[in-house]
């Protein structure tokens, strides 16, 4: 087996300026040595539909549960939408639960982060995002948390994450992210 980690990032927005999307790439700019880090796209995810799955898997939708498949954890970067997580990510993991005799997701170890322009940052959305988690039975890290609040301004206008402290916190979520994996895996830390 290999020392190095895989790490699968996804962003549960779309928008070409999201700051989930910004914080992701910082999250590349601060990874530990012995992690590889890839970020997965989920544009091409259709909405969950049974009809659909029944008929066949999207192409997009295979390709993801490959790339998590792959990986050694996932680390979701949610938007807060309505005191919830975004509709694009309940709809792929929605996605990826499918086949419920196949689950990529159960056993994986799972990160969140989330950045808003609101005063909580992400607290709500990632507290739903945990409670899809847990019956999924993925293997959450509890600490520590990271809501990136006031988004704006923590952010330079080329979407560059410029707040120390933040950085700081993203630094320790991945380290502490990187022994959790290990120490599910059995490996030294």
């Amino acid at each position: 087996m290999s020392n190095n980690i895989k790490i699968i990032g996804i962003s549960g927005s779309l928008r070409k300026d999201s700051y989930n999307s910004a914080l992701l790439r910082a999250a590349q700019e601060v990874m530990p040595a012995g992690i590889s880090f890839e970020i997965a796209d989920i544009s091409a995810i259709p909405l969950y539909n049974g009809d659909t799955e029944a008929a066949h898997f999207p192409e997009a939708v295979i390709k993801l549960r490959e790339q998590i498949r792959g990986a050694n954890g996932l680390l979701i970067a949610t938007p807060e939408y309505n005191y919830s997580m975004s509709g694009v990510i309940k709809n792929t993991i929605d996605w990826l639960s499918r086949p419920s005799n196949d689950p990529v997701l159960s056993g994986k170890p799972l990160a969140i982060m989330g950045a808003s322009m609101g005063m909580m940052g992400t607290a709500r959305a990632q507290y739903h995002l945990r409670q899809s988690a847990v019956f999924l039975n993925m293997h959450l890290l509890n600490k520590p948390e990271l809501f990136v609040n006031a988004a704006q301004t923590k952010f330079d206008a080329n979407l560059t994450l410029t707040d120390a402290p933040t950085r700081e916190v993203l630094s320790k979520l991945l380290e502490s992210f990187q022994k959790w994996i290990a120490q599910l895996e059995g490996r030294k830390a």
